[in-house]
């Protein structure tokens, strides 16, 4: 049975199940967010196959991977059949070459229709690099630490609007604290994918609301393409009084253990001042956190003040306090 060959557009309209037949290495680092690995070489295989390509030609290198695959072949016939339930594969490798239509074929040899990715996950790379250079119509929800953005972002998708959650995406609320209560990181390359798969399916004729943040969230970078779309665009500022913010950090970090807190406290120690962060670390073991966290955003607060005023002030629309969700759509629409 004969596989298809489908340029990136196609290859990801496509419903069947997404096979990444590249190196557990490679995957781990990123991946086309869906795909399930199963490499056709681990990484041992792909660099002996690699080493022989480069010293003796593809020729050689092809009977190399022939034979150390020899006894891997059945198990991934296995997995073949397990994960298609003998209906259409997608799959992909680097570029779109070997690796891709071995296992292409093989899945052939089993009954098993597939689609090929043309020019493999390089294109699909290149697909997200073009989209974040798009211009987009994008909207920034500002507001100093703990003003409840992401609970103002989870209303605005619930009522419709096109919200690019970047911390959601990077496991990371931002700040020194954002790890805690969070999942492991992804890489920076494949928090880029998992952004490219949000955006693609956006209309880019409408409105695109996006937290402000710097470009790290934790250790992901956001594209700087987008990122640079986002410092141009306009800003809905919220004046949340301190207390309250103070009272939702209290809320959300409630629930953290007290030693975690600590430690994320000492990773500012020295900007904060050593016996400012030691007063600070006693409130938390005492329980205070409602005044460790107006301690806190003190320092939060200069250093927002600071990035703020680095933008076009006339992009800043200051409110008293946070439009209702109507009032903020319908603020978004004017914006272009």
């Amino acid at each position: 049975m004969k596989s298809r060959l489908l340029d990136v557009e196609a290859f990801l309209k496509y419903s069947a199940p997404l096979i990444d037949v590249r190196s557990p290495s490679e995957f781990k680092r990123a991946h086309i967010p869906g795909a399930i690995n199963l490499p056709l070489l681990d990484d041992e295989m792909r660099h002996a196959v690699g080493l022989t390509y480069a010293c003796k030609g593809r020729q050689e290198a092809v009977r190399e991977g022939l034979r150390v695959t020899a006894n891997w072949l059945p198990l991934l016939a296995e997995k073949l059949e397990e994960v298609s339930s003998l209906q259409a594969l997608r799959i992909y490798c680097w570029r779109g070459g070997m690796r891709s239509n071995a296992m292409a074929f093989l899945a052939g040899l089993l009954g098993i229709p597939s689609l090929v990715l043309d020019g493999g996950y390089k294109t699909y790379r290149r697909m997200a690099h073009e989209t974040f250079q798009m211009p987009w119509k994008l909207v920034v929800l500002g507001g100093m630490t703990g003003s409840g953005k992401t609970e103002r972002l989870q209303e605005l998708r619930a009522a419709g609007q096109q919200v690019l959650d970047l911390e959601g995406l990077a496991s990371h609320k931002g700040s020194v604290f954002g790890h805690l209560g969070q999942g492991a990181q992804p890489t920076t390359e494949h928090f880029e994918n998992l952004i490219f798969e949000i955006l693609r399916q956006f209309d880019s004729s409408r409105p695109v609301w996006v937290e402000d943040e710097s470009i790290t969230v934790g250790r992901c970078f956001i594209p700087r393409a987008l990122f640079d779309q986002m410092q141009r665009a306009p800003l809905l500022w919220p004046e949340v009084k301190r207390r309250e913010r103070a009272r939702r950090l209290a809320r959300e970090y409630g629930n953290v253990a007290p030693q975690e807190l600590i430690d994320a406290v000492d990773r500012i120690a020295r900007r904060l001042g050593l016996q400012r962060a030691s007063q600070i670390k006693d409130m938390i073991t005492s329980g205070a956190l409602m005044e460790a966290a107006e301690n806190l955003l003190d320092y939060y607060d200069k250093a927002y003040q600071i990035c703020i005023n680095r933008r076009a002030q006339d992009l800043i629309f200051r409110f008293s306090d946070y439009p209702d969700i109507n009032q903020m759509i319908a603020w978004a629409e004017q914006q272009y």
